[in-house]
Parts: structure tokens; C-alpha cells; sequence
């Protein structure tokens, strides 16, 4: 075959692209933090975010790896020293999820089919975006990607909360690509008083009762109207295709029914 045929994703936004793009069966490993599509669940599971079973991945004989960002260089290097064709995408924007999809697509033999579903989402986010605008007003939102020590939310994070309709309140921060540099000061939060909290506590579920708890933040908008909402951190913090339809049209219904 020309194109790669046996493929090992170690994290979930390349499957789930593959299988939009109907290439499931080319998958023959993936991540075990794997939800989407449930049928994705029943390959074989070689890997968590920053370790891997390296010896069963090599039985598998794939001819494609597939990784994500800095955080999986250690095992891209070993796999590399153990002769797999590793590719490694970096994507930290709306713009760069869809060239990721769009560059998969090529690196399997469905250009087409992958420009046509890149084409396909920024349509769906355009629509959204064309809703939002209509909002009698735009509310400031805290994205909380993590709770101690407290980080804003990535850039895709926060671009699709300004697609969906709020206002970032720390949008100087959303080009910081690493978690230490999104940090962000409680008191600082509470300042620029958001009157919405989305929050997506990767691996761990989202404690209301901890944010409402912390020190000033019962004087801001979102506390007081309690307005504190879950975003499970499959559907927002994971750059693919989840992201770019249920994570942010999640983030819309709840915007648009503040009025």
C-alpha cells in the first residue's frame, strides 16, 4: 500500500480524525485516555499521555506513529531509536487544528476528504460565531484549565470562547503554548471579575465548592450568579475535532442563554 496502513495514535485528536475521515481501521493502537468514538476504545491501548508500552507498540509492526507536542518527545525519541516513522503535530490554535487534519489527511491518501472536513468545522464555528454576534452583550469569562496552581486556558481554549460568544479576561496569556506561563494569580482573577467560569480540570472533575471558596471570589459576577460550569476536558482540551463541535457549542448554549 502507498500510504500508511497500520497506525499507533498516542493521543485521542488523530483518532478521532481518522475515524471522521472513515480510516479507523488503519488504527491499530491508541491512547488509553481514548473516549471518542466508543469503538476507538476497543483497540489495543499502548499508551498514556507521557509513557508508552514501547515493546507493544513495536509488535504491532506500525508503519505510522502518531504524537502530539513537547510533552511526548521522550517517546517519540525512543520510538524513532527503535526504527518507527514517527509524526509529531504541535497544533495550539483553531487555525492549526485544522491544518493538523488537513497535513493527516495527506499523510494517509485522504487529502480530499480531510480538506473537505477542516472546510466542514470552520464553517460550523463561522455559524456559531454569526450567533454570538448577535448577543445583546458579550460577558467576561475565566477559562480555569487548572486549579492549583490556577492556568488559564490555552489558545484554542480561547479562541473558542471569543467563537462562542464571551470575552477572555486574560487574553494576553492565551498565546503562552506552556502551562507555567498561563498561571494566573487568584486575586488577580478576582479583579477582572468574570461573570462566567468555564472550568476543565484535565483527568479530575471540577469542584464548584473550591472555587467559590476562594478568598474575594464570592465579589465577583460569576460566583454571585453562580454561574461556574463544567467543560469535561475531553471535549475542550484536547486540540481536534471535539473541541471545534461539542466543546465550544457547550460554551455557546451556555452563553446565549444568559441572554
Amino acid at each position: 500500500m502507498r500510504y500508511p496502513s497500520r497506525i499507533v495514535c498516542l493521543t485521542e485528536e488523530t483518532t478521532e480524525t481518522l475515524y471522521l475521515l472513515g480510516q479507523g481501521d488503519r488504527i491499530v493502537g491508541v491512547s488509553g485516555y481514548t473516549v471518542r468514538p466508543p469503538e476507538a476504545r476497543l483497540k489495543p491501548k499502548v499508551s498514556a499521555f507521557i509513557n508508552a508500552k514501547f515493546d507493544k507498540i513495536v509488535g504491532l509492526t506500525p508503519d505510522l506513529v502518531l504524537a502530539f507536542s513537547d510533552l511526548q518527545a521522550d517517546l517519540c525519541a525512543e520510538l524513532v531509536r527503535r526504527g518507527m516513522n514517527v509524526v509529531v503535530f504541535n497544533q495550539r490554535s483553531v487555525a492549526e487544528i485544522l491544518q493538523m487534519i488537513a497535513m493527516l489527511g495527506g499523510l494517509i491518501g485522504c487529502q480530499q476528504e480531510a480538506e473537505q472536513l477542516a472546510d466542514r468545522l470552520r464553517g460550523d464555528l463561522d455559524r456559531i460565531a454569526e450567533s454570538a454576534s448577535r448577543f445583546p452583550r458579550r460577558r467576561r469569562v475565566f477559562f480555569e484549565e487548572w486549579d492549583e496552581p490556577l492556568i488559564s486556558g490555552i489558545r484554542w481554549v480561547e479562541e473558542l470562547v471569543a467563537i462562542a460568544g464571551g470575552t477572555p479576561i486574560f487574553p494576553e496569556l492565551s498565546t503562552a503554548g506552556l502551562a507555567k506561563d498561563r498561571i494566573v494569580a487568584a486575586a488577580e482573577v478576582a479583579r477582572r471579575d468574570p461573570e462566567v467560569i468555564f472550568a476543565s480540570w484535565c483527568g479530575k472533575k471540577v469542584k464548584k465548592a473550591t472555587i467559590r471558596s476562594r478568598p474575594g471570589w464570592d465579589a465577583t459576577a460569576a460566583v454571585r450568579d453562580d454561574r461556574i460550569f463544567e467543560i469535561k476536558s475531553t471535549y475542550i482540551l484536547q486540540p481536534g475535532p471535539a473541541s471545534l463541535t461539542d466543546g465550544v457549542r457547550q460554551m455557546h448554549a451556555i452563553l446565549k442563554s444568559l441572554g
